[in-house]
């Protein structure tokens, strides 16, 4: 993927730019993950929050992450896009949800977590590595 990564919502209310280099590129399969993106798993480039710019004002909502603490999603509270998570476990991190970023192409899932959760029909690729929670 590319140095700057930009994106924004369905209907252009939110606009994002990170100039920073992704930190890890994921798919969760946690049930949060699934509620929160309608599909049977997220898909997300992890960023500094500090390499990243966001234009718009996302709506969030707060919900207990697996680790006890509070995990915050933002989403476009006009078009519903889910745009960013973010966790109090690691604050200066984010993840940037791969449904909104600009290139898709330049996206590479480097690990699997939370595949205990995976839905069984799910096929998991054999070339990254799995996790049955988070590493």
């Amino acid at each position: 993927m590319t140095q700057t990564i930009s994106g924004g919502c369905a209907c252009g209310s939110i606009r994002y730019v990170c100039t920073g280099a992704p930190v890890a590129m994921l798919n969760c399969h946690c049930r949060d993950c699934q509620q929160s993106s309608g599909a049977p798993f997220a898909s997300g480039v992890v960023v500094r929050v500090a390499d990243t710019e966001v234009s718009g004002s996302p709506g969030t909502y707060s919900v207990q992450g697996s680790s006890g603490g509070t995990t915050i999603r933002s989403f476009c509270i006009r078009c519903g896009t889910p745009l960013f998570t973010r966790g109090e476990v690691v604050p200066d991190l984010m993840s940037i949800r791969f449904a909104s970023l600009d290139d898709q192409a330049g996206f590479k899932p480097m690990v699997d977590i939370w595949t205990s959760s995976a839905q069984p029909w799910v096929k998991l690729s054999e070339d990254i590595p799995h996790y049955p929670q988070s590493p």
